[in-house]
């Protein structure tokens, strides 16, 4: 079966549409959430309990799969799969590590000069060659696109560099077009048409790079488009404002592990149908859960008697708290059945809205019972001090600011 995608209706928000992705794996209603299975798997859940959080689509990490065949089977549940390219992992072991930085810039950091010549990577037209313990791994576009095949993932992707968000002008540029070459290159190699095969668009934070990514990835027959590479803290809504318009509209879109809430309502309006990010199982992991009043970190001892129940289970975050503070592994899967459903069910609850056209009410009611705005301090009258005149009467003098 060759995958298909439709569009079922469009909102008056932006660019947010309904769709349809239809694989060899099952449907998906979109725009939908992607959880991360790194190994194929997502951690702490059995296949079983990936059924009960209703995932639609899970993404799969090639590079922690290398040499392996059948994703699908490792997972243990048929649902849609995709699998990323390695293209990540050379970021992250080289560039990621060396400006140590990630695919997001927190303010206060400042570009850097640095070239592609990092510790554990190193990056030439041929490909990405990854040292790490005593080992070295050459990735090619070729040998991501056959890897990501023999997976067997409904969607996969092709070889790409996600630069830095503190590489300069000049690098990005020279590592945009790289990344074309080897877009051709893995279309050439892809074989199989029972995958969809996305493009990666790059350009790092630099607009007319992303605005020319954009073009010339849409001028090539590829199945589907990510939105790759780094951004600034406050940057996303523009560059995607600026790159989907310039990929076909009846083609899906997915925004590469981005997918915070807030991320979540932008990349919508933005046009986006599906997007990743490990916030959900990571954050279970460590004990923060999500609630529509906001993220519980449930180790503090204020919720040891919280009675409000956690999806999924019949536990409440009380006894969840009890866990966690024991060191009980049930812990870690009790927390992230609980994210993971409630990541999927605030995309239900969205596409419901796009649905009957009340999105706008919903995302402002949501959003702030989620996270209300901060009430702003109170301004103290400043103080003051008597100092008596000649005549005795008082004069009022206020202390200095300090």
């Amino acid at each position: 079966m060759k995958p298909t995608f439709r569009i079922h209706k469009r909102s008056r928000a932006g660019r947010a549409r309904l769709g349809v992705l239809r694989t060899p794996h099952g449907t998906v209603q979109t725009p939908a959430y992607v959880i991360v299975a790194t190994h194929a798997q997502v951690r702490t859940l059995t296949p079983a309990d990936i059924k009960k959080t209703k995932t639609q689509l899970v993404i799969a990490n090639t590079y922690h799969l290398w040499g392996r065949r059948d994703a699908h089977r490792m997972l243990g549940a048929r649902i849609p799969m995709m699998t990323d390219s390695g293209g990540f992992q050379v970021f992250s072991l080289g560039a990621a590590k060396d400006h140590r930085v990630g695919k997001v810039l927190k303010r206060g950091h400042r570009t850097t000069s640095d070239g592609n010549d990092f510790s554990t990577v190193s990056i030439t037209e041929k490909g990405a060659a990854i040292r790490v313990e005593g080992s070295r791994l050459m990735i090619t576009p070729e040998s991501s696109i056959a890897t990501q095949e023999s997976l067997g993932a409904d969607i996969i992707f092709v070889f790409d560099e996600c630069t830095s968000p503190l590489h300069p002008l000049a690098y990005t540029k020279n590592s945009m077009e790289r990344t074309h070459r080897w877009a051709l290159r893995s279309l050439r190699a892809h074989a199989r048409r029972d995958q969809l095969l996305y493009g990666i668009v790059q350009g790092g934070r630099f607009k007319r790079l992303r605005v020319a990514s954009a073009k010339t990835l849409a001028a090539l027959p590829f199945g589907g488009y990510g939105i790759g590479g780094s951004f600034g803290k406050d940057e996303m809504a523009a560059t995607l404002a600026t790159v989907v318009p310039h990929l076909p509209d009846d083609k899906p879109r997915h925004l590469l592990g981005i997918g915070s809430v807030q991320d979540i309502f932008i990349a919508v309006e933005a046009g986006i149908d599906t997007m990743d990010c490990v916030v959900p199982t990571r954050e279970a992991r460590h004990a923060r859960i999500y609630t529509d009043d906001g993220i519980v970190d449930v180790r503090k001892v204020k919720y040891a008697d919280d009675v409000r129940p956690l999806l999924v289970s019949r536990a409440s975050i009380g006894r969840l708290h009890r866990l966690f503070r024991a060191h009980d592994q049930r812990a870690g899967r009790l927390a992230t059945l609980h994210n993971v459903r409630w990541f999927n069910l605030l995309l239900e609850r969205i596409r419901a809205a796009l649905a009957d056209g009340s999105y706008v009410r919903f995302k402002k009611q949501f959003l702030t019972r989620f996270s209300p705005p901060r009430r702003e301090p109170s301004v103290a009258r400043p103080k003051t001090r008597i100092r008596r005149g000649s005549r005795g009467s008082r004069a009022y003098s206020p202390r200095a600011e300090r």
